[in-house]
């Protein structure tokens, strides 16, 4: 148990720092635009979910300016679009709101490993993006602020060490959103992946 709280806090500490708490510092236009995105992610989806909590760029570690790209705006509408499956998912709801703050790398690490083990494709990145959000959220609703920067670091690193390939291979955030054909087919496969990984954790934590 110790040894795996001392992997657990050296992994933490190697992770890529200014994805949050103090304006983005990425060189590199995918890794970028994924913490652009998540950022717009976070504040629409907190504005339907949660309209009297307020939420910035800026809050988040970005720039005032940054949502303002068309491009941008296209890739978080469409997120949010087939995210709005997610949200309706019972049961996935149930399991995210029993992640306690303090276990949230260990839960985020296992469900993503699980989420791509078979494979990559548009509904298990949305899954991706919605769990990112809620630890988000639940940070920000429970006062543990100092955590958000980590979950974005941690998204980060999925996205360089998991995904990058792939999504370059895809035409980048704008290019794959444009070749997903039947929305309601991949939203549904981004909530069943999602709950289906979270139950996984469950069983072997």
């Amino acid at each position: 148990m110790a040894d795996r709280r001392r992997e657990g806090r050296k992994e933490r500490d190697e992770e890529p720092q200014g994805a949050v708490g103090g304006e983005d510092v990425i060189d590199d236009p995918i890794l970028e635009q994924a913490a652009v995105v998540l950022r717009g992610y976070v504040i629409e989806r907190m504005d339907t979910d949660d309209p009297g909590r307020r939420v910035s760029s800026e809050d988040l570690g970005g720039r005032s300016e940054e949502q303002q790209d068309p491009q941008i705006k296209e890739v978080v509408q469409h997120l949010i679009k087939i995210s709005d499956e997610l949200n309706s998912n019972v049961e996935l709801q149930r399991l995210i709101n029993q992640v306690q703050a303090d276990c949230a790398y260990e839960v985020f690490m296992k469900v993503v490993r699980r989420l791509f083990a078979e494979g990559i494709n548009f509904g298990r990145i949305v899954a991706l993006f919605h769990l990112a959000y809620k630890l988000i959220y639940k940070a920000l609703t429970t006062n543990h602020l100092d955590t958000i920067r980590t979950i974005f670091s941690w998204f980060l690193q999925v996205i360089r060490e998991q995904l990058y390939t792939w999504l370059v291979q895809h035409g980048g955030w704008v290019g794959i959103i444009r070749h997903v054909p039947r929305w309601r087919t991949v939203a549904v496969v981004a909530s069943v992946v999602l709950v289906a990984a979270f139950v996984y954790y469950r069983k072997t934590r």
